[in-house]
This record gives C-alpha cells, sequence and structure tokens, in this order.
C-alpha cells in the first residue's frame, strides 16, 4: 500500500495519462481559453474518476470479509495496513472535494487565477497541481502566515 502523497500523484498522472492526446496547453495560447479550459475540465474529471476506481477496490476488499489472520503479528500488520489504506481513502476524499471546487471554478470562469491576488496562476503549476488556488508567491505567504501562527 503506498502512502498519500505518491498515491495521489500517482492517480494525477494516471489521469494525464488517459486524457494524452494532441493537445497540451501551452503559453502561445490565450490564458484560460476554451482550449486550456477544456483541458483542464477533462484532467479533473479523469483524475476524480481514477480516484473512485481506486476507492471501489478499497470498498469491495473490506466488504469480502473482516481480517482473519491466525498470527497476531500478522493481523497487527494487517490491520496497520488496513489503518493506512483508509488515511488515504479519506485524503482522496478531501482530494475529491477540491476537485469539485476546481471544476465550479472552470464554471464561473474563476479558475486559473489566484483567490488571493486574482493574477494568473500559471499553466505549470496548473499542470502540476490542477486543484492550485493560489499562485506560488500566494501559497508561500499563507504557509508562512500558518507557521507563524502555531508558532505563537
Amino acid at each position: 500500500m503506498a502512502n498519500g502523497n505518491s498515491d495521489e500523484i500517482d492517480v494525477l498522472a494516471k489521469a494525464k495519462r488517459q486524457i494524452a492526446g494532441d493537445y497540451f496547453p501551452t503559453d502561445a495560447e490565450p490564458y484560460m481559453g476554451e482550449a486550456h479550459l477544456d483541458y483542464f475540465r477533462r484532467l479533473l474529471f479523469s483524475w476524480k474518476k481514477s480516484i473512485f476506481d481506486a476507492s471501489a477496490g478499497t470498498l469491495q476488499q473490506l466488504q469480502d470479509g473482516p481480517i482473519r489472520e491466525p498470527d497476531l503479528n500478522d493481523r497487527a500488520s494487517s490491520e496497520t495496513e488496513w489503518s493506512i489504506e483508509l488515511r488515504t481513502r479519506d485524503r482522496q476524499r478531501k482530494l475529491i472535494a477540491k476537485i469539485d471546487s476546481a471544476l465550479r471554478r472552470i464554471d464561473e470562469g474563476e479558475y486559473g487565477y489566484c483567490e488571493v491576488s486574482g493574477e494568473p496562476i500559471g499553466l505549470g503549476r496548473l499542470i502540476a497541481r490542477p486543484i492550485a488556488t493560489m499562485t506560488v508567491e500566494a501559497q508561500e505567504a499563507h504557509e508562512r502566515r500558518e507557521k507563524i501562527s502555531r508558532d505563537d
């Protein structure tokens, strides 16, 4: 079972492969024009579908029955693996909410622009993290404020 971050990256990479074709967004096109928006809409839907497909397997395994390992050490290992798997699925549940939010921003014409400054987030960042809501600078400032408030 994979950890949360690598699993999330793998699922996004799978979604990118599924929609791969002749088109890839470039800076030569109008920023967040129809071609860009269509690409990100398809990417987000594909990513969401990949997450649902992965979680269906977990659900099926849970329905197949409880863990019945005869050895206590084996049982403890199995329970630890299930705990990690369930935490991963919980992270993905939260990720689906962020994907839905990004799809809503596409529909409302706000996708690709920083929620703090209103500046373009940039294609590179959106390709790497399609659910990004802030520019790198705004995100760094936000994280610094969080760190300061945690340290107090």
